[in-house]
């Protein structure tokens, strides 16, 4: 688990934030999940695009470079989308609905991935 935060707003964006690196877990992403927790995400990384197709519920996501520069913002995705993406990401954050706006997170903010002490 690790925490991660927009910097340059200085707001908490996922304080719980499973991480998806190996090739099943990335594959697997969010499907089969009913919802996020408020506070909860995905960072699935490395990953420069991601489809919608039989996920459940809409998200927010974030696609990050490798310096931890936003460079696309998807907020409220629906199911079903075929395509969300940014070719210059290194990884992607896939949120709760709402997490962009009440963070006032725009393309050029830093985003910083704290691992969590256990």
């Amino acid at each position: 688990m690790v925490q991660v935060v927009n910097q340059t707003r200085r707001a908490i964006l996922a304080s719980q934030c499973e991480v998806a690196r190996s090739f099943f877990a990335r594959g697997r992403g969010l499907l089969g999940r009913q919802s996020l927790p408020v506070g909860g995400g995905l960072l699935i990384e490395p990953c420069n695009s991601i489809h919608m197709l039989f996920m459940r519920f809409a998200i927010d996501a974030i696609f990050v470079d490798r310096n931890g520069t936003v460079v696309a913002l998807y907020p409220d995705l629906p199911p079903w989308r075929i395509y969300a993406g940014h070719r210059q990401a290194r990884y992607v954050l896939e949120l709760p609905v709402g997490v962009i706006a009440a963070t006032n997170t725009v393309v050029g903010d830093q985003i910083v991935v704290q691992e969590l002490q256990e």
